[in-house]
């Protein structure tokens, strides 16, 4: 099961990272958003988030039921382990906000969004660095499931990759605030 986790959470990466940069080219007003094929790769991203949410709940159960057999929780040098599953939960929420935000509706043939204020500007930052929190803490366990042989340049490069867009996508959703805020 940890395998096929790591595999959904490898695509998700890299259809989240299309997301990401399509996302900013949008909020920025650099492209116009929609299309037949960016909804359905947002669709799929969704159904494997769906996924991991699911395999993870399962795998995260299993060793609390492992642990309280044990009778002990090992609370502090599990930190890491914590800081994954609460980065994670803290990214569902967030990531429900982000669709409830982005979804809109159509008004006369015209696709709408629905309002983006301060409150929204705030939930989808708290996206971003509740994203970040999370890659930080899965990157290594993700790459040993996969094989992937240590390169801290790797892991380290990866990251830094992942934390410029994270940063642009913060700097996106600023813009379109700012946008929103002044037409």
């Amino acid at each position: 099961m940890r395998k096929v986790n790591a595999v959904v959470t490898a695509l998700i990466m890299v259809l989240f990272t299309v997301h990401m940069v399509r996302g900013i080219l949008v909020l920025t007003g650099m492209t116009a958003g929609g299309g037949a094929i960016y909804t359905a790769l947002t669709h799929l991203l969704l159904t494997l988030i769906a996924v991991h949410v699911v395999l993870s709940v399962s795998l995260t159960v299993k060793t609390l039921f492992t642990s309280r057999r044990a009778g002990v929780l090992y609370l502090k040098p599990n930190r890491l382990f914590w800081i994954r599953r609460i980065s994670g939960f803290a990214l569902m929420l967030f990531l429900i906000s982000h669709i409830l935000i982005f979804r809109g509706t159509t008004v006369s043939g015209a696709y709408r969004l629905n309002l983006f204020g301060g409150a929204q500007l705030a939930t989808q930052l708290l996206l971003a660095a509740s994203l970040l929190v999370h890659l930080i803490g899965n990157i290594s366990p993700l790459r040993i499931a996969l094989g992937i042989e240590d390169r801290h340049a790797f892991r380290t490069d990866l990251l830094l990759v992942l934390a410029i867009l994270l940063l642009l996508a913060g700097a996106a959703f600023v813009v379109y605030y700012i946008r929103w805020s002044t037409f």
